[in-house]
């Protein structure tokens, strides 16, 4: 094979290789952004209104999944967290910080918190769900 024509190869592999890389990437944003805007509808429908409209921040906890995944708060602020599912349950879990785990809520209902935590990024996750579905968020605190 010419060297041109091997070169063409390489160059072509190279790019397929990076586009894979980047497929399933994109495909996950793809999945996370219509996860959450089904999340939001539910919480209309349950609610009657956008949970932007609230007086502190939402979190929404849907299909294995936190809506918004990044949250940033300032010290003091209150956060709730809602599960808008029709069966399953979730739990809130700051584990790194050593905080308990909350309790279970069903769906339509909520843990609120208001937060203490020191400034910085926060891990937390769904107990029953951050091993296998990856239900884990972050909370950011700013002073």
């Amino acid at each position: 094979m010419p060297a041109p024509m091997l070169l063409l190869r390489a160059v072509a592999a190279s790019l397929a290789a990076g586009f894979l890389c980047l497929g399933p990437a994109h495909a996950q944003d793809e999945r996370a952004q219509a996860v959450c805007a089904e999340a939001e509808d539910r919480y209309g429908e349950i609610f009657g209104r956008p949970s932007a409209d609230e007086p502190f921040t939402v979190v929404l906890m849907y299909q294995s999944a936190f809506c918004p995944v990044d949250v940033t708060v300032k010290r003091g602020e209150q956060v709730r967290w809602v599960n808008v599912e029709k069966r399953t349950s979730h739990s809130i879990w700051f584990e790194d910080a050593g905080l308990p785990e909350s309790e279970r809520i069903f769906p339509e209902e909520n843990i609120d918190m208001t937060v203490d935590l020191p400034a910085g990024e926060h891990r937390y996750l769904c107990g029953p769900h951050w091993e296998r579905q990856n239900m884990i968020g972050r909370l950011t605190v700013v002073e």
